[in-house]
């Protein structure tokens, strides 16, 4: 079953200056459980498309659709509901609030879902437990390496049991042995609970793991292939 549907969407910026045609007629359908890499050289729109898919970025035209609901129509206020209860997000810089610990900054996303803090931080601490930092629960950010961060930004990302993930480079600034652990951990959720998980990358640590690879190229769909 489809879960994102993407229907002939366009995206130009600066329309009445300088047209920017970020993307152009992209059509495709993301199934549950998929392990996906939308790749591409820079400026080809793969993190515009994530960005639109991810209701962070609204398209010019054409419609995205996550299970029954149409995202490019949903106002401003629907799109933050929408996100906090559906979408699980990765960033490349990891986005951590760096005045709390890990477990605060994943019952965060708990709390604003109107969880209690009792109920939220059990849950982050079980979350983290599988992601591999039961110990480092109570580390702030600033004490933790760049793997660590980032797994604990995984982790916030699961914690709403989100439809999917996106993850834009999520492996950017980390070091391969940091980077191999980190996507261990993404493809054993992939498998052993089907989270879906679609990422934006240049790195081709990333592309080796995907199980479909999605290419772009001047903002237009130049290839989609599923690996073995």
């Amino acid at each position: 079953m489809s879960i994102i549907q993407v229907s002939d969407v366009d995206k130009i910026y600066n329309p009445e200056t300088i047209p920017v045609h970020a993307l152009k007629s992209i059509c495709l359908h993301i199934e549950k459980g998929e392990f996906t890499a939308i790749v591409g050289p820079s400026g080809s729109g793969k993190t515009t498309l994530l960005n639109c898919i991810g209701g962070l970025d609204s398209v010019s035209s054409g419609i995205i659709k996550i299970n029954e609901t149409t995202i490019s129509a949903l106002d401003d206020k629907d799109l933050i509901q929408f996100r906090l209860n559906h979408i699980g997000f990765v960033f490349q810089a990891y986005n951590l609030i760096p005045v709390l610990t890990a477990a605060e900054n994943v019952a965060f996303i708990l709390q604003l879902q109107g969880k209690s803090t009792k109920e939220a931080m059990k849950k982050a601490s079980k979350i983290l437990d599988s992601v591999g930092l039961a110990n480092r629960q109570h580390n702030r950010p600033s004490q933790l390496s760049g793997g660590q961060q980032q797994r604990v930004a995984v982790a916030r990302a699961l914690a709403s049991n989100p439809d999917y993930v996106l993850a834009d480079e999520p492996t950017a600034n980390l070091d391969s042995e940091s980077a191999s652990n980190l996507l261990d951990i993404m493809e054993r959720l992939n498998s052993q609970l089907n989270v879906t998980f679609l990422f934006s990358t240049h790195d081709e640590r990333v592309i080796k793991r995907a199980k479909r690879v999605i290419t772009l190229r001047d903002g237009a769909l130049d290839s989609d292939e599923i690996q073995n």
